[in-house]
């Protein structure tokens, strides 16, 4: 008898994917919707600024421009890829289908009410997605005893958090000043990026260059982390200090070291790897801008914005291409347009915090029309994203597979 003929040694085949493809696994919808944010929010936000647009949202214009863009922006890029790392660190199903639709959902309906609703139901709508997706990583780390990555559940919380504080000091519940909370949002989302960027910059560098080992030092890590985190935290809650200066500095010149380990060089021929490498060298930048900023050398408006737009904005569309053409069953090599897209958002960056450093000396009536181009090639970048990427995003995987 031949055993293969019995039933219950019949091999089975995979299930075929079930549902819309847009909604098989976080990164697909989550990518969507944060880089269309990304690529409408600024442009609103530049026509207010410049008073082209008489409408205000709920906020004042530059809170609903910072929030917007950490809690809308980078909050949507950051919910896909963990719900989408976690099934892969541990196997086990994250939010998918309905479930997942509905994340999105409360999500987007946050963003519409900034603009159009009572403000109590805008903060109640933009304060229950962070708490859910701690909820779902809490709970399949665990299950998983995948306890390593139980801090990044711990980083969610406390932007959860951050965004709490937020809207009660708008609602005058608190005597704080309202950017206090967005800049402990931009604090750990650089966090988030370090720990993470620390993990996958080498991982991605090794696994596409021959020979190149790059051993990650425990002891170095754990020294940059620490100087990083009590570096931006003294800035946060102190008045600017020569101990707040010396420890961003300290942090700045660890980041550097950090990254002299990761052979930057060798991703020269490669713009999906030098986008992280780059972007990633924004962080160490934007310390020391904070740095001299508490000695009064230059604004803070320097630092946040080479966090934000050059290391948040670039690890992220960074990011979002790679992520998003692995999980499809892409090849991982990037068109022009792409590297475009990453040129775009790097020059945005250069726009939006050396210029306006050195305009004061030069042509300080150009800093309008800096502005403006910084903000295009932001936009554009993103558009770049979306048309590339939406029909993929909305598509089952080249290879058939589900996810």
């Amino acid at each position: 008898m031949n055993i293969d003929s019995l039933p219950i040694f019949k091999a089975v085949p995979p299930a075929a994917p079930q549902g819309l493809p847009v909604l098989r696994l976080g990164f697909r919808p989550f990518y969507i919707a944060g880089t269309l944010l990304a690529a409408l929010a600024v442009p609103l936000w530049l026509a207010l600024f410049f008073g082209q647009v008489l409408w205000t949202p709920n906020l004042p214009p530059l809170l609903w421009h910072a929030h917007e863009m950490l809690f809308g922006f980078a909050v949507a890029i950051i919910v896909g890829f963990l719900l989408t790392a976690a099934k892969a660190w541990t196997g086990l199903p994250t939010p998918r289908g309905p479930a997942l639709a509905a994340l999105v959902l409360l999500w987007l309906a946050a963003r519409v009410a900034a603009l159009v609703g009572p403000y109590a139901l805008y903060a109640a709508l933009d304060l229950a997605l962070l708490p859910l997706v701690a909820a779902i990583l809490v709970r399949v780390l665990h299950k998983a005893r995948n306890h390593r990555n139980l801090p990044l559940a711990l980083l969610v919380l406390l932007l959860a958090l951050a965004n709490l504080l937020f809207h009660l000091a708008v609602m005058g519940v608190f005597a704080l000043p309202a950017l206090t909370p967005l800049y402990a949002a931009l604090v750990l989302i650089t966090l988030i990026e370090c720990v993470i960027g620390g993990r996958v910059i080498p991982s991605f560098t090794m696994a596409v260059t021959p020979g190149l080992k790059l051993a990650a030092k425990t002891l170095l890590e754990r020294f940059v982390l620490g100087a990083t985190g009590l570096g931006l935290l003294l800035w946060l809650l102190a008045a600017p200090s020569l101990l707040g200066g010396t420890m961003l500095a300290l942090a700045s010149a660890l980041q550097v070291w950090r990254m002299r380990g990761w052979q930057s060089v060798v991703t020269r021929q490669r713009p999906i790897l030098w986008i992280l490498h780059l972007a990633y060298a924004w962080i160490p930048l934007g310390l020391a801008l904070l740095a001299l900023a508490q000695f009064g050398l230059v604004s803070t408006s320097a630092g946040v914005h080479a966090l934000a737009v050059g290391a948040t904005g670039g690890l992220i569309i960074g990011m979002v291409t790679r992520t998003a053409r692995g999980h499809t069953g892409r090849p991982l090599q990037v068109s022009r347009p792409e590297v475009l897209a990453y040129a775009l958002v790097m020059a945005a960056a250069l726009l939006r915090v050396l210029l306006p450093l050195l305009l004061p000396l030069l042509l300080p009536s150009l800093y309008v029309v800096w502005l403006l181009v910084a903000g295009a090639a932001w936009s554009a970048a993103f558009l770049i994203y979306l048309w590339i990427y939406t029909p993929w995003l909305a598509r089952t995987r080249l290879d058939g597979k589900d996810g």
